[in-house]
């Protein structure tokens, strides 16, 4: 039996704890105001994308789950030198695809419907690759549902669409997406 470490164990206590207690204040204690606005503002887009509050808590949830475990994951050194090269290639992606969303709603006819479930394709396989062998199968689906549901080709046409009824609800998002790459937060 291997012997007890008190860093192994408290890191599974954190994020065993946090997969039982994910919600909007227990977030807001991990992650900053621009963070928890944008949260805020997604729920609404997925509640009235999906006509569900249910499909809106799964979604927010599995995203403040996910980015709690990898802040856990990163303050605590638990990411290899090579992990934090994926890491680094995260950041960039996730970047690139916050800067196409505000571009694409803020310039008229630049939609790109391929473009996006592409970038959100490729920024979920990074982010499976960092936290592979570090989180529970569990963990990986979420990942998978929360990047599934913003990737659907008519999630994203009906979102990014000229007459959109999210439009507005789209327009709080980008707000807080110039303030996340203004604050180098994202």
């Amino acid at each position: 039996m291997a012997e007890f470490q008190a860093k192994d164990f408290g890191l599974s206590f954190q994020k065993k704890v946090l997969g039982r207690v994910s919600s909007k204040s227990v977030a807001k204690a991990f992650i900053d105001d621009t963070s928890a606005s944008l949260l805020d503002n997604l729920y609404k887009l997925v509640k009235s994308v999906t006509g569900s509050k249910k499909d809106a808590e799964k979604v927010t949830k599995n995203i403040i789950k996910i980015v709690v475990k990898v802040g856990i994951l990163h303050r605590n050194n638990q990411f290899s030198a090579e992990e934090m090269k994926v890491a680094k290639q995260l950041q960039h992606k996730m970047r690139a695809l916050a800067m196409a969303v505000v571009s694409f709603y803020e310039m008229e006819f630049s939609y790109d419907r391929r473009y996006l479930v592409g970038a959100f394709d490729e920024t979920r396989a990074l982010l499976s690759d960092l936290v592979r062998s570090h989180l529970t199968g569990k963990s990986l689906g979420r990942i998978d549902y929360v990047f599934g549901f913003f990737g659907k080709p008519e999630t994203l046409d009906s979102v990014f669409a000229s007459d959109s009824v999210h439009r507005e609800c789209l327009g709080r998002i980008v707000k807080d997406l110039h303030e996340a790459l203004d604050k180098e937060s994202l």
